[in-house]
């Protein structure tokens, strides 16, 4: 049976393989009546289940929603033959610093804006705070 650490490492993995093969997660935060409000993004670079960017606008909805409050729930899921589950709980950053956001640019985000230096340009940094975590039908829950 696999340990903590290797669930960990492997849920940093099937992250890795999300990115490569421009898939998405579901990143939810808190509205401002106080209710859930979930957006399907998809994950710029990560370190493992650590931290995680993710790239929008400046005045979209959720950069919106996270500079009133930060607290957030990342989530990646599949069913089939390799089924996962990886929920992670933390805090966003909205970053508009022109480091961060030369730093976190990738190709496929020229259909959206005009390069890093775009003045409606954020960058998401989720801060992975506690985790859940189902991966090869191991459930693994812990906190950093």
């Amino acid at each position: 049976m696999p340990n903590t650490q290797e669930i960990i490492q492997k849920a940093g993995a099937i992250i890795d393989q999300r990115i490569r093969a421009a898939n998405y997660c579901t990143l939810t935060g808190i509205d401002s009546d106080g209710c859930p409000a979930t957006t399907t993004i998809s994950i710029s670079k990560h370190d493992g289940i650590r931290w995680l960017t993710l790239c929008t606008g400046v005045g979209a909805p959720s950069s919106v929603r996270f500079r009133a409050n930060p607290k957030a729930c990342l989530c990646l899921n599949l069913d089939g033959d390799h089924m996962y589950h990886i929920a992670l709980m933390g805090e966003v950053q909205v970053c508009t610093d022109l480091e961060t956001k030369r730093e976190m640019w990738y190709d496929g985000l020229a259909d959206h804006f005009s390069g890093p230096e775009a003045e409606n340009f954020a960058v998401l940094r989720f801060t992975t705070k506690s985790y859940s975590l189902w991966v090869d039908y191991t459930e693994v829950k812990g906190a950093f």
